[in-house]
């Protein structure tokens, strides 16, 4: 019997990425791992903080190695940090070692997920939206690139996302069959 394939799920900040992979976690039965809280807790910092400190380079640095060791383990849900793909072994190590998912969402649902949202140091600038429009054309080729799947996440709430992934997943192992 074959083992179910890791689950990792990459999108922009404010796709529900967290919240979906806790619910899809669940309804599998398989550990989940938020990326972004794991550096925190490894470090006993938060992001804005490390970001500081390190700047976004020392971030990403860290961020590659924790998506590294948690892509190794078996059978897990992960999400990643939006910025996650920037990396180009972790877009490598994330497709290769699992079933890649692009939660997918516009800027201005972006924009109203993360409006008060002060964890988030890319945004603390003058223009959040403008600076949201810069990420999204920056990364959304990687995240498409690192992707098996894309689900749109806008007008769905959590659960109906997490149905989709499954029944996406169904599909996926009914062609390799």
């Amino acid at each position: 019997m074959q083992e179910a394939p890791n689950i990792f799920l990459v999108g922009p900040m404010g796709t529900g990425k967290s919240t979906i992979g806790r619910l899809l976690a669940a309804e599998l039965g398989r550990p989940f791992f938020d990326s972004d809280h794991e550096i925190e807790r490894r470090c006993g910092c938060n992001i804005p903080w490390i970001f500081d400190l390190e700047g976004e380079s020392g971030f990403r640095q860290r961020e590659a190695a924790v998506i590294d060791e948690l892509t190794r383990q078996p059978g897990i849900v992960l999400a990643t940090g939006g910025g996650a793909v920037t990396h180009p072994r972790s877009r490598e190590l994330l497709h290769q070692r699992g079933l890649v998912i692009f939660l997918k969402t516009s800027v201005a649902h972006q924009i109203k997920r993360t409006a008060k949202d002060r964890n988030r140091p890319l945004l603390q600038c003058a223009d959040p939206a403008a600076r949201l429009r810069q990420l999204m054309t920056e990364r959304e080729p990687l995240y498409r690139e690192a992707a098996h799947v894309i689900i749109n996440t806008e007008r769905r709430g959590p659960r109906g996302v997490v149905t989709e992934i499954k029944r996406q997943m169904g599909q996926r192992e009914r062609s390799l069959v």
